[in-house]
C-alpha cells in the first residue's frame, strides 16, 4: 500500500466495519442504532467474521480477498437493496426513510468494496508496468554501459 488512496479506502473499510458492529449490538441488545437495523442477525455476524478475514487479505494486497468482500456484501445488501428499496421507489405511497438509509448504508458498504478491488487491480497493473522517467535514461540505455577492455582480468578470483 503505497499510496494515500489505499490508506483512506481501508480506513473508510475499517469505519464501517465498526458501524457494522454498532448496528449489530444494538440489534442483539433489543435496540435500533438511528434506525439503522440488521437484516439477518446470524448472517451479519458472519459477515463481521468474514470481513476480517477480507480486511488482512485486502492489507497485503491480494486480489481474492477484494472480490470475496465485494460478493458477500453485494449478497447481503444487494437483496435487501432489491427486495424493499426498488419496490418503494415505484409505489405512489413514497420511500419509507427507514428503507433509505438502510439501503445507502448497503450501497456505501458495496461502493467501498468495489473501489478497493478498483484500487487493488490498478496497483497490481501499475507495479508490473512501471516507470521511472528520472532513471530510464540511463539504466535502459545502452550508450552508458561499460565495456570490458581486452587487457581487463577475465579471471573469476574466489577466496575459498
Amino acid at each position: 500500500m503505497k499510496n494515500v488512496a489505499s490508506w483512506l479506502l481501508v480506513f473508510l473499510l475499517g469505519m464501517f466495519w465498526i458501524f457494522r458492529i454498532a448496528v449489530t449490538l444494538s440489534a442483539q441488545f433489543g435496540g435500533d442504532f438511528g434506525g439503522f437495523i440488521v437484516f439477518d442477525l446470524t448472517f451479519e455476524i458472519v459477515l463481521l467474521f468474514l470481513t476480517i478475514f477480507c480486511f488482512i487479505l485486502i492489507m497485503k494486497r491480494v486480489i481474492w480477498g477484494g472480490i470475496i468482500y465485494l460478493v458477500a456484501y453485494s449478497i447481503y445488501f444487494g437483496g435487501y437493496i432489491i427486495n424493499n428499496l426498488i419496490p418503494s421507489l415505484s409505489s405512489e405511497s413514497g420511500v419509507d426513510m427507514m428503507v433509505l438509509q438502510n439501503s445507502v448504508a448497503g450501497i456505501l458498504g458495496i461502493v467501498i468494496a468495489l473501489c478497493i478491488i478498483i484500487d487493488i487491480a490498478v496497483q497490481k497493473v501499475t507495479a508490473k508496468h512501471f516507470t521511472d522517467n528520472k532513471t530510464d535514461w540511463y539504466f535502459n540505455n545502452d550508450k552508458y554501459d561499460r565495456e570490458m577492455d581486452e587487457r581487463a582480468d577475465k579471471n573469476q578470483y574466489r577466496t575459498l
